[in-house]
């Protein structure tokens, strides 16, 4: 009976060596009965070799062309890992003496070489790479600047990158998260700018992750932002490679998903969202000019609507005589009180735009178009609302998709909808309240520890050149204090309005 036992131990051990059917079968047991395990199986000086592979893993045509012929065809003796080794004409080989790892291997697209009974198997990597082509970015449209979008490939993602910031000082780290389905995440930075307290809490906060799978970048956000439970987002999150690059060069930290064509830029304040990289490229007046309509935008679209409903119930002094003789024949037919009607037509206006957004592209562009029209104008004959609510409705959806982020834009739709409930109960005391609570909120908001609303707070006046408007070139000589750069001037302002002739 002990020496059955001990048989027994000795069949079921996982370290090497294998027969070639002990180590088939222990890849087997991992892979489930996998069908897609295939194993080829040769005689080479009278020593049985096994190749194993996933085939829809590896290219086909690398393996019967630059690996089996090859190994078919050695001399060397004795025949071992080693000597494999150095007669295959390729790169990227590694020695394996774990199962499980050999397992890892196979999945990521490896082919695995073993001679029966030998101490090590052989790994070399060929994958099959399935990549979406590198093409325009569909999201965050640009009229000036580069048009070059991120794909679902790390690799192809890190490809750019290096490519546009050609330089020894870009530094990363690899993290992998997932206990079930293990996914590549990639810390991005300049060493010689970015803040190690930045840099290592993001770092730290990915691999304290304990998660079954990540499976996109908005979701590996929610997961290491500071406050989760906010409507408002702490990460930026950008297909603009020269946004993350532009990013990177101001001392921010860049976090990188495989299979995720969104990369997170942290830290990010309030004004991030508002920014866009089309504000560089354009001359500085006009870009001060857009950044600026982009927060008046923000700021009409939260209280335009509460204003109509909080005059129309509690204050009709703040009325002219004017309009208010118009406001009282457009509403001289409808039976909600105002702040139920913009409640309505806020609720139109959000099924409308998701019902757009979710339809076929041109179903979607029609569907929003007519679908507005024929319910506003069928909505003002039926008598459920006012002609001005609806000017007044869709100035402020209007402003609210100026934000160049979805996440912001939608954070801000989101707080339209209590603001005009605070209004409806108790006016313009309400929305102040509102207003109120909001800053609060935001002043205790964070992003990986830096402060969410800078630089109004704590106040820095010269990161307004960085966030609230632009000014020239020669006078934009400083990274924003925010991100805690280790070199905060970009160049020398002295040389910057230096202006030499030709024959200076």
């Amino acid at each position: 009976m002990r020496r059955k036992k001990a048989s027994s131990n000795t069949s079921n051990s996982s370290h090497f060596p294998f027969t070639i059917d002990a180590l088939h079968q222990k890849l087997k047991d991992v892979f489930k009965e996998n069908t897609d395990l295939n194993m080829a199986e040769f005689t080479i000086q009278q020593k049985k070799v096994a190749v194993f592979y996933i085939t829809y893993q590896i290219k086909k045509d690398q393996l019967n062309k630059s690996l089996l012929p090859p190994l078919i065809h050695i001399q060397a003796s004795p025949l071992d890992h080693t000597a494999i080794m150095n007669e295959l004409p390729l790169g990227g080989g590694s020695t394996q003496d774990d199962v499980k790892t050999i397992a890892e291997k196979l999945i990521q697209g490896s082919v695995c070489i073993y001679v029966e009974n030998d101490e090590k198997a052989l790994t070399y990597l060929i994958p099959e790479l399935e990549r979406r082509a590198v093409a325009k970015a569909e999201n965050e449209s640009l009229v000036f600047g580069p048009q070059l979008a991120f794909t679902e490939s790390i690799v192809t993602n890190l490809n750019i990158i290096q490519w546009r910031m050609d330089t020894p000082d870009l530094q990363t780290k690899k993290i992998i998260v997932g206990e079930r389905i293990p996914t590549e995440v990639r810390v991005i930075y300049l060493d010689s700018l970015a803040d190690q307290d930045n840099v290592q809490t993001v770092i730290q906060r990915i691999e304290d992750l304990v998660v079954d799978d990540v499976i996109d970048s908005t979701i590996l956000a929610q997961m290491i932002e500071d406050k989760s439970s906010s409507v408002f987002p702490q990460l930026l999150q950008t297909e603009l490679p020269d946004r993350l690059c532009y990013s990177l060069s101001k001392g921010k930290v860049g976090v990188l998903l495989d299979k995720s064509p969104n990369v997170l830029i942290a830290p990010s304040t309030a004004f991030t969202f508002l920014e866009s990289t089309e504000d560089i490229y354009m001359r500085w007046n006009m870009g001060s000019f857009i950044r600026i309509l982009r927060v008046v935008a923000m700021i009409i679209s939260i209280i335009l609507t509460p204003a109509y409903v909080a005059a129309l119930t509690f204050h009709y002094e703040v009325i002219p005589s004017s309009l208010l003789v118009s406001l009282g024949k457009s509403r001289a037919n409808v039976p909600f009180p105002p702040v139920l009607e913009a409640l309505l037509l806020e609720l139109l206006i959000e099924l409308l735009r998701e019902a757009g957004a979710r339809l076929p592209t041109k179903v979607g562009q029609t569907m929003g178009i007519v679908g507005g029209i024929v319910l506003g104008q069928a909505a003002v004959k039926a008598g459920f609302t006012s002609n001005i609510l609806i000017i007044i409705i869709a100035l402020s959806a209007l402003a609210s998709f100026t934000a160049p982020s979805y996440m912001m834009g939608t954070a801000i739709r989101i707080i339209r909808f209590p603001t005009i409930i605070f209004a409806g109960l108790w006016g313009l005391i309400g929305i102040f309240s509102m207003l109120a609570f909001l800053i609060i909120h935001l002043l205790k908001v964070t992003s990986i520890g830096r402060p969410y609303l800078a630089p109004l707070y704590p106040l820095q006046l010269r990161d307004l050149n960085n966030s609230l408007f632009r000014m020239p070139w020669s006078y934009s000589t400083t990274r924003p204090f925010a991100n805690q750069p280790k070199d905060t001037n970009s160049y020398s302002a002295k040389k910057a309005k230096e202006k030499k002739d030709i024959d200076e």
